[in-house]
C-alpha cells in the first residue's frame, strides 16, 4: 500500500514522541527531528508507511542509544490488559451465544488492537473498552475462514501491539486443537511485540512464539529471516492482525490471508470499504 499524504505528519509525530521518550535532551531531540524531516522528504522511495516508519525509529535510536523506547509504555499496556482478561474470559464465557463464539472471539482479539501507542493518545486505550468490545464487526468473513478452518491443522497469527498480545489469547485457547505459530518483530519498534513482550502477556506454553526478524512496524516480507518467509507460505491458515501489517501485506498476493484489525485513518478505512474506527475481519487472496 502506497505511502499517503496523510501519513507524513503522523509519522513524524510519532518519531518525536519516540525521541522524548528516549531523551531529554533537546538538542539530540532537534537532531533527529532534522534528520527525520529530511528523510520524509524522500517519501517517494518507500513502498508503505510501515517501511518509512521503520527507518524513522531507526533515526531515533541512532541518536540516543536506546533500543526500546517505548519499553514503560509496553510495560504498562501488557499490566492494564492482563488485569482485564478475566472479565473478557467471562464475557466470552457467560454473555455470549456459544453459537457465535467464534466471532467474538475473533472480535475481542480485533478489540485489543485499541492498545496502539502509535496513535498518540495512551491514556484513552482501554478506558473505553468495553464499548468497543461489544460493537460488531463492520465485515466479517467468519463463513470462509469457518470452511478453512476445518481443513487446517496450524495456524500463524502475525502479532501486533504489546498488550493487545493478551487479547489474542482467549482466541488462541478457543483454538485448542490448531498448532499455532505467534510471529513477532524482530526488534522492538514502536510498541509493536517482542518476544520478550509475548513472554511478559502470559502465553500458553503450547503457543510455539518466533522472530519475523522485521524491524518495521508491519510485516515486510523482504526484510523477514528465510526461515520466517517459509513458515509464513507453508502455514494452512495466516491472520495478519493490525493496521500496520494490513499497510504492508495489502500487495502481498502469493498466499491466502486474514486481515484482523481496526481501521484508524480514512485511508485505510477507505480501502476496507469501512468507516473509521471499525472493526475488520477480512478475508485477502489469489
Amino acid at each position: 500500500m502506497e505511502v499517503f499524504l496523510d501519513c507524513l505528519p503522523c509519522v513524524l509525530r510519532q518519531v518525536l514522541e519516540a525521541s522524548r521518550l528516549a531523551t531529554d535532551r533537546f538538542d539530540v531531540q532537534e537532531a533527529i527531528m532534522q534528520e527525520a524531516t529530511a528523510l520524509l522528504s524522500e517519501y517517494r522511495k518507500f513502498r508503505n508507511a510501515p517501511e518509512l516508519g521503520g527507518r524513522m525509529h531507526q533515526i531515533v535510536k541512532r541518536h540516543t542509544g536506546v533500543p526500546d523506547p517505548y519499553r514503560e509504555v509496553k510495560a504498562e499496556s501488557i499490566r492494564d490488559a492482563l488485569q482485564v482478561y478475566p472479565f473478557l474470559e467471562r464475557y466470552l464465557s457467560e454473555q455470549v451465544d456459544p453459537t457465535e463464539r467464534l466471532y467474538w472471539t475473533l472480535k475481542v482479539a480485533a478489540t485489543g488492537n485499541i492498545i496502539d501507542a502509535a496513535l498518540g493518545d495512551r491514556s484513552a486505550c482501554l478506558k473505553n473498552f468495553e464499548a468497543e468490545l461489544v460493537k460488531r464487526f463492520a465485515v466479517c468473513d467468519l463463513a470462509r475462514f469457518q470452511r478453512e478452518l476445518e481443513q487446517a491443522k496450524n495456524l500463524l497469527i502475525i502479532g501486533d501491539n504489546a498488550g493487545e498480545t493478551v487479547f489474542d489469547r482467549l482466541l488462541m485457547a478457543y483454538l485448542p486443537d490448531l498448532e499455532i505459530i505467534y510471529a513477532v518483530r524482530g526488534e522492538p519498534v514502536i510498541n509493536d511485540a517482542t518476544v520478550d513482550d509475548v513472554r511478559a502477556s502470559g502465553f500458553d506454553p503450547r503457543i510455539k512464539v518466533v522472530s519475523t526478524g522485521a524491524t518495521t512496524p508491519g510485516l515486510i516480507l523482504e526484510e523477514c529471516t528465510a526461515e520466517f518467509v517459509t513458515l509464513f507460505y507453508q502455514a494452512d491458515l495466516v491472520i495478519s492482525k493490525g493496521q500496520g501489517n494490513f499497510e504492508a501485506l495489502l500487495d502481498e498476493d502469493g498466499r491466502d490471508l486474514f486481515f484482523l484489525l481496526k481501521a484508524k485513518c480514512p485511508q485505510v478505512a477507505a480501502i476496507l470499504g469501512v468507516q473509521v474506527n471499525d472493526y475488520v475481519f477480512k478475508w485477502h487472496g489469489r
